[in-house]
């Protein structure tokens, strides 16, 4: 079987706020944040190169931080999720093909993959940037299918957003809209379905 795992909200939780707060010089612009998370799609889809992103965000915050300092801000708004993570780990115990599934930027996905040992657990990973496409678009699910042979029908999806979960479903998957306040639910769902 494989499993397709989200990132946010599923194996790591995540709060832009506190961090793009903490950027904030003198005078940003009063929509500064609601800018920068707006244009996050395009960001994660890979249509703007990170050097442009930060330099625009930075701009806008009225930011004096460098760009390693504008890095080192937008990493930091993650927190482990521990049901999800003793899941992949007993998943993979058990034989099974694991693949990270997220719509996600270049900044965050190498950081991601160097700082917390649960994505060692993971065979593949579909990044949005990489393939420019995010879910819920089809182009996601098809590229992705057709790279790593995913067969829906062998396929088990989680994700914490009802769009992606609907065209999960609507692409031959079965899909689980993961809430990290129930970790419960997941669990009785997959044994329900097993």
């Amino acid at each position: 079987m494989t499993y397709l795992f989200d990132i946010g909200n599923v194996l790591l939780s995540f709060d832009f706020q506190p961090a793009l707060k903490a950027l904030a010089g003198r005078s940003p612009d009063p929509q500064a944040i609601q800018k920068i998370l707006e244009v996050k799609d395009d960001f994660e889809s890979g249509k703007i190169p990170a050097n442009e992103y930060i330099q625009w965000a930075t701009q806008l915050l009225d930011s004096s931080a460098s760009q390693e300092e504008f890095m080192a801000a937008w990493n930091s708004i993650f927190t482990p999720i521990p049901g999800t993570w003793d899941l992949a780990a007993e998943l993979k115990e058990q034989g099974h093909r694991l693949i990270l599934y997220s719509n996600i930027n270049p900044i965050h996905a190498p950081y991601c993959l160097e700082t917390y040992p649960v994505f060692e657990l993971f065979d593949h990973a579909v990044f949005s940037h990489e393939i420019g496409a995010i879910k819920p678009h089809d182009d996601f699910f098809t590229h992705s299918f057709e790279k790593f042979s995913i067969l829906p029908e062998d396929t088990i999806y989680i994700d914490d957003m009802e769009a992606n979960i609907q065209a999960g479903i609507r692409h031959g998957l079965q899909s689980f809209q993961y809430d990290q306040h129930d970790h419960t639910a997941l669990l009785d769902w997959l044994s329900a379905i097993s």
